[in-house]
C-alpha cells in the first residue's frame, strides 16, 4: 500500500499533512480537494475576508511552497468519488485511483439550503468558501439591502460587516430569540441590542416563506411580510459531508463517528474535523463540533495514531466570533451550568460570564476578556467560589491551585 490520503482540504487536512511531516513521516501524502485552493481559515470569510480587510494570501494556512517543498501532492479541484476499505483505494472524478495505506475523512460540512419559492434566484448566497465570498462581496455596497436568513454566529458577523460596509441589514430569525440554539437569553439579549444599537433590524420569531424578483432576488418573504433585498445571505446551520464515508460501508450517526483514537469502523480510516461524531470523556457524552480547534487536535491526533502512537482526544470545545470590535470567546457549552456569575460590567462590552454546575465551573463566555477566557479553559471541572469569580479585582489564578 502507498502512503497517507486525505480526502478533504480544510483546516484538518492541512494540519494532518504538516504533522506527518513533523514527526518525519516520508511515505506519500496525497491531499485531495474539490476546491482549487490549498488549505485556508474558514473564520476569517464571514469577518475580515468579507470586509476586505484581509487578501487570500492572509487565508492561507500555509503557503502553496509549504507543501511542494516537503513533496506534499495536491490534487485541487478533484472530487473522490469512492472508497473501498477492502482494497484500500480512493476512487477519483479524474478516472484516476490512489492506493491508501491510512485514509483520513476530512470532508467537512456544508450549508443547509432552503427549498422553497424563489430560492434559486440569483443573489442569494451561501457562505462557506472563499469563492462564496468572492462572488457575493461586489454587491457589498453602500445603502444596499442586505437580508440576512438566520440569526446564528455566522449571520450575525455578516450583519456587523454590512453595517460596517453601510449596507441597510435585516436579519430574519424564525427561533424566539437570535442565538437561540447555542447560548443563553442573556447573551442573546446582550447580542440583540448591540447590533440593534449599530443600526441592524433583527426580526425573530420571523420565518421565510419564499422569494420574489425579476431575474435575481428582489424581496424576502415572510407570510404578509415583505423584504427588499439586493443580496440575501442564508445561515441556518451546515450538514456534515458523509455520504462518501457512509457508501463505503463506515459507520455514521450524525457524522462519521470514530473513536477516542480519531479511528473510524474501519481500522485504515481515520477522520477529521466537521463531518466527525466522536466521543468527548470530559464531557461524557458524544459530540459534532464545527469548530477549527477540533479540527486541529483532531488531525493531529489521527496522524499520530497512524503512525503508531496511542494518543486520544478529549478537549473541552471552544469557540470564538468577531462582531464589529468585539471578540466574544466561549468554552464549554452555557446550557451545561445551573448557576450564572457575571465579572464585569455587560454594558461595558467587557465582561465574562461564568457558568456553573454543582459549584464547578463547565463554562465561560467571554467579551473583550482573553485572561479571563485563558484562565476559564483551565477552570472548567474545578470548583470556583462564586464571589470570587464576580469580584473584578480577585486574582482568579488562585483558582488554579
Amino acid at each position: 500500500m502507498s502512503g497517507v490520503v486525505i480526502i478533504g482540504a480544510g483546516h484538518a487536512a492541512g494540519q494532518a499533512a504538516a504533522s506527518l511531516r513533523q514527526a518525519k513521516y516520508e511515505g506519500d501524502i496525497t491531499i485531495v480537494g474539490e476546491e482549487n485552493h490549498t488549505p485556508y481559515q474558514r473564520p476569517p470569510l464571514s469577518k475580515a475576508y468579507l470586509k476586505g480587510e484581509q487578501g487570500a494570501d492572509k487565508v492561507y494556512l500555509r503557503a502553496e511552497a509549504f507543501y511542494t517543498d516537503r513533496n506534499i501532492t495536491m490534487k485541487l479541484g478533484t472530487r473522490a468519488t469512492a472508497i473501498d476499505t477492502a482494497a484500500q483505494t480512493v476512487a477519483l472524478d479524474t478516472d484516476e485511483t490512489l492506493a491508501y495505506e491510512h485514509l483520513l475523512i476530512s470532508t467537512g460540512s456544508r450549508p443547509r439550503k432552503l427549498s422553497i419559492a424563489g430560492s434559486d434566484l440569483p443573489g442569494i448566497h451561501y457562505l462557506r468558501t472563499m469563492d462564496d465570498v468572492d462572488g457575493l462581496r461586489e454587491g457589498m455596497q453602500p445603502d444596499a439591502n442586505l437580508v440576512i436568513v438566520g440569526g446564528g454566529y455566522i449571520g450575525l458577523e455578516v450583519a456587523a460587516v454590512g453595517r460596517e460596509l453601510g449596507l441597510n441589514v435585516h436579519v430574519l430569525e424564525m427561533e424566539e430569540r437570535i442565538l437561540q440554539r447555542v447560548t443563553t437569553p442573556e447573551m442573546s439579549a446582550y447580542y440583540h441590542q448591540l447590533h440593534e444599537g449599530r443600526g441592524v433590524n433583527i426580526h425573530t420569531s420571523t420565518g421565510v416563506t419564499g422569494f420574489a424578483g425579476d431575474g435575481k432576488v428582489q424581496e424576502v418573504l415572510c407570510g404578509d411580510k415583505r423584504f427588499p433585498a439586493d443580496i440575501v445571505i442564508v445561515g441556518i446551520g451546515i450538514i456534515p459531508n458523509t455520504e462518501l464515508a457512509e457508501a463505503a460501508g463506515i459507520v455514521c450517526d450524525n457524522g462519521i463517528v470514530v473513536d477516542d483514537h480519531c479511528c473510524t469502523s474501519d481500522p485504515n480510516v481515520y477522520a477529521a474535523g466537521d463531518c466527525t461524531n466522536h466521543p468527548n470523556p470530559l464531557l461524557d457524552r458524544r459530540l459534532r463540533l464545527e469548530s477549527v480547534p477540533n479540527a486541529m487536535d483532531q488531525a493531529r491526533v489521527s496522524t499520530a495514531n497512524m503512525l503508531g502512537d496511542d494518543k486520544t482526544y478529549a478537549a473541552i470545545p471552544w469557540f470564538w466570533s468577531d462582531q464589529y470590535e468585539l471578540k466574544l470567546q466561549m468554552v464549554g457549552f452555557s446550557a451545561d451550568g445551573d448557576t450564572q456569575v457575571l465579572r464585569g460590567d455587560m454594558a461595558s462590552n467587557q465582561f465574562a460570564i461564568f457558568y456553573l454546575k454543582d459549584g464547578k465551573v463547565v463554562a465561560a463566555d467571554a467579551v473583550n476578556s482573553p485572561k479571563e477566557f485563558m484562565l476559564c479553559k483551565q477552570l472548567v471541572g474545578k470548583s470556583a467560589d462564586p464571589a470570587m469569580l464576580a469580584d473584578p479585582e480577585a486574582d482568579l489564578k488562585a483558582l488554579l491551585a
